[in-house]
């Protein structure tokens, strides 16, 4: 099943990627902060992950940081998104795995979680 969580605390942004994906037969959960990652990834188990920059408590570098640093769950690919000028540079801080600069298009949207759950697809290969 493919299954994506979105952490952003912004309702309309988490709404037009729900419906994006969710047309692309993703099934799609979302987040507006990052407290307790760990349980969520636990409770959702994603195949990718969706990071907004500015989320709510801890912030997407930590949260992502979180999630890196867990054996468990660092396979999963992570898509750092936000408007920042310098996403690059945070999304190599935080350890993400690709990018989404804000505002995105739908095609842009669509190439990033393919690429992710490609990746994603072929972690999940070299464990079995």
């Amino acid at each position: 099943m493919k299954r994506v969580l979105v952490c952003d605390d912004d309702v309309s942004i988490s709404e037009i990627v729900a419906l994006v994906l969710t047309d692309a037969d993703w099934e799609v959960y979302t987040i507006p902060d990052c407290n307790n990652m760990i349980e969520k990834i636990e409770s959702i188990n994603p195949s990718v992950i969706f990071m907004d920059h500015k989320i709510p408590d801890e912030g997407g570098i930590v949260a992502t940081q979180i999630i890196k640093n867990d054996p468990e769950y660092r396979d999963i690919p992570v898509i750092y998104f936000t408007a920042n000028d310098d996403i690059n540079a945070l999304a190599e801080k935080a350890g993400a795995d690709y990018i989404l600069q804000k505002p995105f298009n739908i095609k842009q949207l669509e190439d990033t979680v393919s690429k992710a759950f490609k990746s994603y697809q072929a972690n999940f290969a070299e464990e079995e």
